[in-house]
This record gives structure tokens, sequence and C-alpha cells, in this order.
């Protein structure tokens, strides 16, 4: 009926176009950065490629009775990536269960910027990102995963997991110019002002780092875009996307929806081609979203 439907009011092209695009959840309704603004802007990310269908399933508020969070079943399985815009409260455990199966099984996932300070509890979710921060993380948690004279290190150094310096822009390098995420891309390009998360610690497994940036923390090359394998299912993983001038920057857009497709479906094909206004060693390249209630970035303070 749907399909029928569809024919009589888009036609049949149209209809065939709508059905090839690939299905994504985002996740949101908690957070300690701006939620509510910022999934616009990875709606818009995703769905400005013409390759991705997005869907956004909100949790409850913080603080909601169980019954709200009992009504919260998100079909994960319906959709060929999830993307994480959540840092808040445990999900309920069925809820768990079905994301960790939903995965495992060959679902893709997709973790941005404060996703990774989510369940430091949960560990099969831990074992999707790799690293993360905050949330009481130490050297229990795992090995501090960072590169140095261009050699991937797993420090177990004690100290706690997740840091960062005043918010400001840097210089995003490749580590990995083959994996279909980065291929073609500028081995050096500068991004919009962000935090810029070190010290990130977790089972650090299966981790494929593609990109860093130097730490004004550490002097240490710190990931920001990897991927991993859990069981059959793949996960791009991000720590860029503080803010929505953070996101709004096409190096984020050209890397989202590279990103999201790989995780959805192996490849990078539909996203492929690298926009003629990628930025550059020198220059942040901002992307223009219509009718956005711009989020402004924190002025430096003064004595």
């Amino acid at each position: 009926m749907r399909t029928i439907l569809c024919t009589l009011l888009l036609g049949a092209a149209a209809c065939a176009h709508a059905a090839d695009k690939l299905k994504v959840l985002i996740v949101d309704g908690q957070n300690n950065h701006k939620w509510e603004i910022t999934t616009p802007v990875l709606k818009n990310a995703l769905e400005s490629s013409g390759a991705f269908a997005v869907e956004v399933s909100t949790t409850p508020p913080k603080g909601s009775p169980k019954e709200a969070w009992h009504a919260w079943k998100p079909m994960f399985s319906d959709y060929a990536a999830v993307v994480s815009n959540y840092n808040g409260e445990p999900w309920p455990q069925n809820v768990r269960d079905v994301f960790t199966k939903y995965v495992a099984d060959g679902g893709g996932f997709v973790s941005i910027h404060a996703a990774n300070n989510s369940f430091p509890e949960w560990k099969e979710y831990n074992d999707m990102i790799g690293v993360g921060g905050w949330g009481g993380r130490n050297e229990k948690s795992g090995p501090w995963l960072y590169v140095k004279d261009g050699k991937l290190f797993r420090d177990t150094v004690a100290g706690n997991g997740g840091a960062h310096g005043p918010q400001h822009e840097f210089i995003v390098e490749i580590q990995n110019p083959d994996h279909p995420i980065t291929r073609g891309l500028p081995k050096r390009w500068l991004h919009a002002k962000d935090e810029l998360y070190s010290k990130l610690r977790g089972p650090a497994e299966n981790v494929d780092v593609l990109t860093t940036a130097v730490s004004d923390l550490t002097a240490v090359s710190e990931p920001n875009n990897m991927v991993l394998g859990y069981h059959k299912g793949r996960v791009f993983h991000t720590t860029l996307g503080h803010a929505d001038y953070s996101m709004l920057d096409r190096g984020f857009y050209t890397l989202l929806q590279r990103g999201t497709e790989w995780a959805a479906t192996g490849s990078v094909e539909r996203t492929a081609a690298v926009p003629a206004d990628f930025p550059t060693e020198t220059a942040v390249s901002v992307v223009k979203l219509e009718g956005h209630p711009k989020q402004e970035a924190p002025k430096p303070k003064t004595k």
C-alpha cells in the first residue's frame, strides 16, 4: 500500500530514489551539550548528502519516571546506522541488550563527541567505542590511546580519562589515508573551533585511528576520528562536534557523511566526492545552514 501511495503521489522514479537512501536514526534527549541545537545540524549534514533518510528518537528527559523509560523502545533494527548524540542517564537494560545485539549482528553505529562520555559502566558499549572520557574513567578502564612519532601507543600510566583545554581551531591530520572514510582527503586541514579531546581511555581494541590532532594539553596526537569492529558491526567514532559551530564545518560534514555510510555498508561510494569547499590547512570552511539558530562560541576570558 505504501509503495502504491508513494508512486501515485511522487512518481516511480522519486519513490525508487527515496527507497534507495540509507535509513539512519539519531538518538538524543540528554547531553551535557546542547543537543536541541546540534541534532538539527547532524540531520542536515547527513540528509544534504542525498544518501540518507534520517529520523530522530528522543529519550525521556533527565529524572523521568520508569514508566517514561519503559515507553521508549527505539527499533534499531529498522535502520542501517544509529548515530548517538546522547550523553546522560543509563538506558534501560532491555534497550541496552537490543542495541548491543543490533551492532553485534551487523548494524552501524556512529558516536558523536560527548557520546563517548556515556555509559562508563556498560562494557559492551565501551568495547564498541574503544576509548571514552570522563564518567569516572581511569587506568582501570583501559589504556590511554594516542599517536606519537607516527606510532600508536596504548599507555597504561595511571590517570583520569578525558580532558580538553579551551576551545580553539586546530589542525586535523590523517593517520590512515587508505581507509575509505579518509581516502582522497587532504593530509591536514584546519577544523573549526571545538574541544580537542585528550587522554581518552578504554579497552582500545580493534581500533583503527583515522585522524588525530596535537593536544594543547598533552603535546601528542590525540585520536579524533576512529573506526572499530564489534563482532559483525562497524563503528565510526568522532570526538569532534562540541557545538553547532564545531559541526558547521565542511570537514566535519564530510567525515560524518562518509563515516555513517561506512558504518552502514562497509564502503564509501555515495559520499565519496571531496567537496570543492573542503577546508585547507590555513582556512576553515563553514557550512551555511539557513534558518539555524546559531549557537555563539564562548568569548576568551579576560583578566
